[in-house]
């Protein structure tokens, strides 16, 4: 199966998208050379965080959500495979994404609101020490921006005419040829949307 250059992911915080790409990315076709021990969250019950997270400038996130192809591409040591580009702030930028890289694939992944804010503040909240999540300066603040960025998702799906499906095993080999082991109930709450590029 042909993957593409690059997956641009994205995901409310909260949704539980880290885990869905450590998933994915135990795919050997998958460029995991972004991870380094600089750039990850361990927590002792779930998967954390691993590999190159973006975001607009003013998030402070470690690399900047900007679409160009070689800033975007140098986030990983080498230039081989595929890379999942990992990005809460790719909601908004949709359709410029689809339009600047018609060859790359899109992956969005919605779970409930409060369930992602939940969840969010179950793996550490704002004591979570990689990305960067400080520029969401309040619960309050966080979730409205758990609830804008999904709706920004399911109006985005809504207006196109794309679909939501469950994310199981069977939508991973049917979609990424490679059975990847994992805890459906795990993601029992998780809708996954992906647009395939051309």
């Amino acid at each position: 199966m042909k993957l593409p250059n690059r997956i641009f992911f994205t995901g409310a915080p909260g949704s539980r998208w880290s885990g869905i790409s450590q998933d994915l990315e135990k795919n050997p076709e998958m460029n995991i050379s972004d991870r380094n021990t600089n750039k990850e969250y361990n927590h002792p019950a779930y998967q954390g965080h691993r590999g190159a997270y973006f975001g607009f400038k003013w998030r402070e996130m470690e690399w900047e959500a900007r679409l160009d192809s070689d800033y975007l591409d140098s986030a990983w040591s080498e230039n081989h495979d595929t890379k999942i580009i990992k990005c809460h702030d790719w909601c908004y930028m949709l359709d410029e994404i689809k339009e600047k890289f018609p060859k790359d694939w899109i992956l969005m992944t919605y779970r409930p609101d409060h369930d992602c804010y939940a969840w969010w503040f179950e793996v550490g909240g704002f004591n979570i020490s990689y990305p960067n999540y400080q520029s969401y300066k309040s619960n309050a603040q966080m979730l409205a921006s758990i609830i804008e960025q999904n709706a920004m998702m399911l109006e985005w799906v809504h207006k196109n005419n794309y679909t939501w499906q469950p994310y199981t095993r069977k939508w991973v080999l049917d979609n990424f040829g490679h059975d990847a082991e994992f805890d459906e109930s795990l993601y029992s709450h998780n809708l996954v949307c992906l647009i395939k590029g051309t």
